[in-house]
């Protein structure tokens, strides 16, 4: 039986193979297509329990998540994701394209002291400053004696087309948020998407204003959390997000070890695929747990509510998260709980 490091270094290998060669490439007919090239099918590799007849078994396998599956008969030996490797199964599980959650209740509203769970933003400058956005603002995070608004990259700096010191609104200019008032902190920092080589956050701060009331207890249900540490994701786990657009929501983490293609833009509106390595996913229960401006939320286990994960991107079906403990060491900020 293949131990769960066995699982780890195939996963690797399967996403040095399949997800380094993706493509922007979309379908644009009217007609339903598909593209049979497994880089452009495959979107993450991860490791969980295999599925059998759409029943989870306790098989351990390596899994492909596809944009769709297409039927052995369309596709050529090559084409072909294989069954297993080196005697370790895989499966094959559809979830869709992934994307990022940045665009689309009470969440979206402006509040006074600003929360986490509602909605925050950047205004776009020229040429672009005919569109409007929104995300959410995820926790609150402290260094150095300041406090910060914790969210994505791309909901706070869209990968550095806003710069440093650049203003941050709260509520966002999408949701009806006023530019020459509702300004709440400045971004200070934000870690880079990068085009080349593995992604494992996106994720930003900006520094609160002197005189913005600040409360750190998230939007109902999540509340207060229980420590300023994170806890290690696990499969099985229950966890809950409070995000600006579906609110409160409970799902369950279907695989920690994911490596995922999403796409992204540069600064200068360039289309790239960002691969993100080791990154949490997400199922609802029930329903979706996620969709467009829950960007940002925090990801908190249920049963001691602790953060565990900072909500990016997803599908239709699955959410990903980066670990909240990698986003904490990569800004070097701590979580503040009250």
């Amino acid at each position: 039986m293949a131990t769960q490091a066995d699982l780890l270094s195939l996963k690797n290998v399967m996403s040095r193979r399949y997800l380094a060669k993706a493509s922007t490439e979309t379908v644009t007919t009217f007609a339903a297509a598909a593209s049979v090239k497994p880089a452009q099918n495959v979107v993450g590799v991860g490791v969980g329990t295999k599925f059998s007849d759409g029943k989870e078994t306790s098989t351990r396998c390596v899994r492909f998540y596809v944009v769709q599956k297409i039927h052995e008969a369309a596709l050529s030996a090559k084409q072909l994701l294989p069954s297993s490797v080196d005697g370790i199964p895989t499966d094959v599980i559809v979830t869709g394209k992934f994307r990022m959650f940045n665009t689309a209740s009470d969440n979206k509203e402006k509040r006074r002291p600003i929360r986490p769970g509602t909605s925050v933003g950047f205004q776009f400058p020229p040429p672009k400053d005919n569109f409007v956005m929104a995300g959410t603002f995820g926790a609150v995070v402290t260094k150095g004696g300041k406090q910060f608004i914790l969210s994505n990259n791309h909901v706070l700096s869209e990968n550095g087309l806003i710069s440093l010191g650049g203003r941050i609104f709260q509520q966002g200019l999408l949701d009806g948020g006023k530019a020459s008032t509702d300004q709440v902190a400045t971004l200070t920092q934000f870690i880079e998407i990068k085009e080349s080589g593995t992604n494992k956050v996106d994720c930003a701060i900006a520094e609160l204003l002197p005189g913005v009331p600040v409360n750190p207890r998230h939007m109902p249900s999540v509340g207060k959390l229980a420590s300023t540490d994170p806890i290690a994701p696990a499969e099985n786990m229950l966890v809950m997000k409070t995000g600006r657009t579906t609110g409160h929501t409970r799902g369950k983490i279907f695989d920690i070890a994911a490596d995922a293609n999403v796409p992204y833009e540069d600064k200068n509106g360039n289309e790239f695929v960002a691969t993100f390595s080791n990154q949490i996913l997400i199922v609802g229960m029930p329903g979706s747990f996620s969709t467009n401006g829950d960007s940002g939320s925090l990801i908190v286990d249920s049963a001691t509510n602790q953060a565990t994960g900072l909500l990016f991107a997803g599908s239709s079906t699955h959410t990903i998260a980066n670990r909240i403990e990698d986003v904490l060491a990569a800004l070097n900020v701590t979580l503040v709980t009250a």
